[in-house]
Parts: structure tokens; sequence; C-alpha cells
């Protein structure tokens, strides 16, 4: 992406129809860490690869929690995700208050990219910089939305952005047929192993992942009604028994690798040379045979 002379300014159209600043936008969010969610009938699960600025930082956040029932995994620039957060909280202290109940994450999700959108058609503002993935459950079940620099917003039953989200896209379409009846375990297993998609280098630990969980608790009646299970999120310690499940399912399959290759490398049965004496065997009984003959034809005859 070069600059040109549409790129000045966020309301400036471009010949083709587009507006630069915007992409930009959108390119800080596909720059940013990786960031995947899912939802199945009862649960939605967040999953974010956390990056550090140096091997002496500690790993940035990339899960905020915005009320009981709703949190948000982002992509891009944190300070954007941090101000969209603290607005989305404001919003829905704000509604509890009045109505008494938890703000419908639609109508946030649709309030966050209004907020967005306004940021497009001001000369003195410029689009955030960052990507939001939403995953809630309200009174209609469990959400997952998805918000965009543009002010566009989706709703998905999975989603992953950010850097290398495309390997992850493709785990999560692979098995999108799975997610619907699967447990909460399961979906947390399926999150991780989307993330360890777009992992480039290195290895998916403890330290460098994060992982959210909210929906409908057990016995919680039918679908958005009963308790709910809190919006929680698993770091360190919480996280590390579903690493180390991922690892005992990778080494039955590494020492299977390791034997393919063995049996590959060892050396190949002569069977060159057993054709050889096989081949040898035979021609000498063959000319055994010949001057067995030939001796009995050699006899003189006396008279």
């Amino acid at each position: 992406m070069f600059r040109n002379q549409y790129d000045t300014d966020v309301t400036t159209w471009s010949p083709a129809g587009r507006l630069h600043q915007i992409e930009y936008a959108m390119e800080a969010v596909k720059q940013g860490s990786a960031s995947v969610g899912l939802r199945s009938d009862t649960h939605v699960v967040l999953a974010t690869l956390k990056r550090a600025a140096s091997e002496l930082s500690s790993y940035q956040r990339k899960i905020f929690k915005i009320d009981d029932h709703l949190g948000i995994a982002i992509s891009g620039l944190n300070a954007d995700g941090r101000v969209l957060s603290r607005y989305m909280r404001s919003e829905c202290i704000n509604h509890s208050f009045v109505y008494e109940s938890p703000m419908p994450v639609g109508r946030l999700v649709c309030q966050v990219a209004d907020k967005s959108q306004v940021c497009t058609q001001r000369s003195w503002k410029r689009p955030y910089g960052v990507g939001l993935l939403v995953a809630g459950y309200d009174s209609t079940g469990p959400h997952l939305y998805q918000t965009c620099p543009s002010g566009n917003y989706f709703e998905y039953r999975a989603m992953a952005i950010g850097s290398r989200s495309q390997a992850a896209k493709t785990y999560l379409e692979r098995k999108f047929d799975s997610f619907q009846s699967c447990t909460l375990k399961e979906l947390i297993r399926h999150a991780l192993l989307a993330v360890k998609e777009s992992i480039q280098d290195g290895e998916l630990t403890s330290k460098n992942c994060s992982v959210a969980v909210v929906g409908r608790a057990p016995g919680g009646g039918g679908k958005g009604g009963g308790e709910i299970d809190k919006f929680t999120i698993l770091e360190d310690a919480d996280i590390q028994p579903y690493i180390d499940m991922l690892d005992a399912e990778e080494l039955p399959t590494a020492v299977q690798d390791e034997d393919d290759e063995e049996k590959k490398d060892a050396p190949a049965e002569p069977e060159q040379q057993h054709q050889t004496q096989d081949g040898e065997a035979a021609g000498g009984s063959g000319d055994g045979g010949q001057e067995e003959e030939g001796g009995g034809e050699a006899i003189p005859m006396e008279t």
C-alpha cells in the first residue's frame, strides 16, 4: 500500500470509489496478533495470541471483560481497543440502570459500529485501528460478532481476525460442522488449535495465549434461559491443562511420523542379488544335465 493524493483525508474519495484511510485502518487489524472466536448452542469461546514488545516486557492483554454476560477480543491497536472497551462498559452500566436487565449483545454491537462509522465521515477524526470479536450470552442465546473500523459488523458461528488469520479460518471451516454440538471443553480445544495454526514462530504456551468463555450454566434451562456462566478469562495456570491436552494428542502422531521416516530410510532388500543367485542355480543345474547327456553319447562302443 502506497501513499497517494487521495489518502490525506478520511473523507476524500478516490476515483475508484475507495476511502484509503479506512483501508489503512483495516490493514492495522490484519497486522495485529490473531484472535479467534467460535460458538456452540450453549457457549461462546474467545482465544487470542498475545505478543510481547521484547523479551524483557510482559505480554499485552487482548481480551477484556465488558459485563458478566459479555466480553471482547481485539486485534490491532491496543489503545483503540481500550477506548472502545470503556465505551462498551459505560453503555452496559447505563442500560442496566435504566432497564434493570443486561444489555442485549446485538444492540451494543450496533452502537459500537455506529461509533466507528462516525470516524469515517469527520475530517478531524481518524478511524479506529482495531477489530473486535464480541462474545456474549443474552435472552436469545449465545452470540459472536465481528466489528470493523469501517463501521460494518457481522454475526458468525466462528471467525478469526489478525495476523495469519487465514490459517485459523481454514481450520475453522474444516471443523465448522461439529461446533454446534460441542461441549465447552471441546470448544476450547478447537479454539486453541485454530490459534495454533496462526503461529509462525515458536510454540503455543500458557504464557502467550488467553481464552475466555461465556454461556449457559449447566442445567440452566432452554435457549437463553436460566443462569449463565459469567464471562471468565483463562490465563497462565488456568489454561495449562488444555495446553497439556493438546501436547498429549500430538505425541502419538509424532511417534507414528518417526516410525514412518525410519521405514523410508531403511535399506531396501537386495532383490536383484536374490534373483542373480536363483538364476545361477538354475543355470548350473541345466549345464549339469547337458554334460551328463553329452557324456553318455561320448562312450565308445566296443566291437
